[in-house]
């Protein structure tokens, strides 16, 4: 495998499997996770999204399974008294359970003001913390950023979901990664980022379901590094989230490019832990299946949905 295919994507794909479309059951999921921490493919894998609601049932189900370490990121909810209080015992529940690493907070949609009045925990026991607030993607963005630099924190962008209304437009995409990019904070993206390459794709897995035009991680994240290095201009921005042809990039172990635009591999290394940190899927399976089709990941998944 290519050094720069693997600085890429690595630990890249935060599984959801909890979530729409796929919708499992916290024990399927679980044991999908497990599958896949053991797979040739684990290098891609991150962290596994569970509601901090369901924290109690998942420490339940932990004794079946032989998996000694689990890095998690809870998806916070409710208003922000309940959410302290919920993080209160988050900590009792990590401080009990050594296999617990709880790596990442992820917040519902949130005013300025509410962001800016949350205690966020530096880190939980021995593990440090990152915290994700989706925003906006209206004229107010550079104001939430501000509010998350006072805090330290990161941003989430939502790029799709089961209906062709949940995906952001190109414009939108592009300007939340340049303004984040401007004001040095990371983010990371969930939902409708299965794919490498952007395309018409299903939104759910029902055999009559509609489809969307996508987003691809693989663009999303040259992209991000792109701009962060200022490699690119907002229109190379715009027609580079849009690349669906392999033929425009030119990968080797030591750089990869686009259009003549090239990023080193200690570029997208620094890009990746500075810059784009992750995306939310429902399926771990899909991701690799679409680098494998692309000749970037060499064995195909040796496990299904």
């Amino acid at each position: 495998m290519l050094a720069t295919v693997k600085a890429l994507f690595s630990a890249i794909v935060d599984y959801a499997g909890l979530f729409p479309p796929a919708q499992l059951s916290l024990q399927t999921a679980m044991a999908n996770y497990v599958q896949y921490q053991a797979s040739p493919h684990a290098w891609m894998l991150g962290r596994l999204v569970l509601p901090a609601t369901r924290l109690e049932e998942f420490v339940e189900l932990l004794p079946t399974f032989s998996l000694q370490h689990w890095p998690l990121s809870l998806i916070m909810a409710g208003k922000a008294d309940e959410m302290a209080a919920t993080l209160t015992k988050v900590r009792s529940l990590a401080a009990n359970h050594p296999a617990i690493a709880i790596q990442a907070l992820e917040f519902p949609p949130l005013a300025s003001a509410e962001i800016a009045a949350l205690v966020l925990p530096p880190q939980l026991e021995t593990h440090q913390v990152e915290a994700f607030f989706e925003i906006p993607l209206d004229q107010t963005l550079p104001a939430y950023l501000a509010v998350l630099q006072r805090q330290g924190a990161a941003a989430k962008i939502r790029t799709g979901g089961v209906t062709a209304a949940a995906f952001p437009s190109v414009t939108q995409l592009c300007e939340f990664i340049y303004t984040c990019a401007q004001a040095q904070i990371a983010f990371k993206a969930t939902a409708g980022l299965h794919h490498p390459l952007p395309g018409n794709y299903a939104l759910t897995y029902e055999p009559e379901s509609a489809t969307a035009t996508m987003y691809g991680f693989l663009n999303v994240s040259l992209v991000a590094a792109c701009i962060y290095w200022q490699k690119i201009t907002p229109a190379d921005a715009l027609k580079l989230l849009q690349t669906t042809s392999t033929d425009a990039f030119f990968l080797t172990e030591e750089i990869v490019s686009w259009n003549q635009h090239q990023l080193s591999l200690a570029e997208i290394v620094t890009a990746r832990k500075q810059m784009f940190h992750a995306f939310g899927s429902c399926s771990f399976v899909e991701p690799i299946a679409g680098l494998q089709a692309l000749q970037l990941q060499l064995s195909p998944p040796s496990f299904s949905l």
